[in-house]
């Protein structure tokens, strides 16, 4: 895997390729995380996020990721973006948009969030410092454990578990406003 990194970094395309089939079974498994979450009527199927998020990862220039852990959180960050562009056409459309279930915290306690609120969510994110940032999109959009964060971005997993807290409290605040008393 981190061979076939090294030469996609490189510029081989056939390198690209092989990386893509060595990881797409984990790469429909962090879509297929994220989409089960959504209610209602699926706008999307894993393997077309799947396909999406590659277009977007591809199309993208130099792929810089270090490692698998580095390179699934690159992922979900596309995976995201797509979603993000999935919700804004949606709403552009002024269609009514199915749910998607949110998990904020480890003890699957779901927010219902509609596509307006996807992207408030999006703004939202983009208001956090990187890290804090990086750490949401690879626990809510990617699915992944503290461990496999803290390997992405080269942290302790103590240091996920405070930035995750800090960025949990601060979304729900910038969401929803202060907790009532």
């Amino acid at each position: 895997m981190t061979r076939l990194l090294g030469a996609a970094r490189d510029g081989d395309p056939e390198a690209w390729d092989r990386l893509i089939s060595v990881i797409y079974d984990d790469l429909r498994t962090l879509a297929g995380r994220q989409l089960r979450r959504e209610l209602g009527e699926r706008t999307m199927h894993p393997t077309s996020l799947v396909h999406e998020a590659y277009m977007k990862l591809a199309g993208g220039g130099a792929l810089h990721a270090e490692n698998r852990a580095h390179f699934l959180a690159i992922a979900a960050r596309a995976m995201r973006q797509v979603l993000v562009d999935e919700a804004r056409r949606r709403s552009a459309a002024k269609r009514r948009a199915a749910s998607t279930r949110a998990f904020l915290d480890e003890y699957d306690l779901a927010l219902e969030v509609d596509a307006g609120d996807l992207l408030a969510l999006d703004d939202a994110l983009d208001a956090l410092d990187d890290r804090q940032r990086q750490v949401v999109e690879c626990r809510f959009f990617g699915g992944m454990e503290e461990r496999e964060i803290a390997a992405a971005l080269g942290v302790t997993e103590r240091t996920v578990r405070r930035d995750w807290v800090k960025a949990r409290a601060w979304l729900y605040r910038s969401l929803y406003g202060p907790a009532p008393g």
